[in-house]
């Protein structure tokens, strides 16, 4: 067993549930693309990220506890 080399479960099901979070990925790419020629630095893209990762987040929540010994 120690030979074992351990495997994150979460990283493997933040891909798997990519395709679940297209809409809150768009949404934030949409961002990014209005607002990088902003050089006065006060516009950005925050909501939009914690957005994707909170619908990543929850899908996953909702896989990860039930591989966890």
């Amino acid at each position: 067993m120690a030979d074992e080399e351990l495997v994150d479960p979460k990283k493997y099901l933040e891909e798997r549930c990519q395709p679940r979070c297209v809409k809150a990925l768009y949404e934030y790419r949409e961002c990014v693309k209005r607002i990088k020629d902003d050089e006065t630095g006060h516009k950005h893209c925050t909501g939009q990220y914690f957005d994707y990762w909170k619908c990543i987040d929850k899908c996953v929540a909702e896989k990860l506890f039930d591989k966890l010994k």
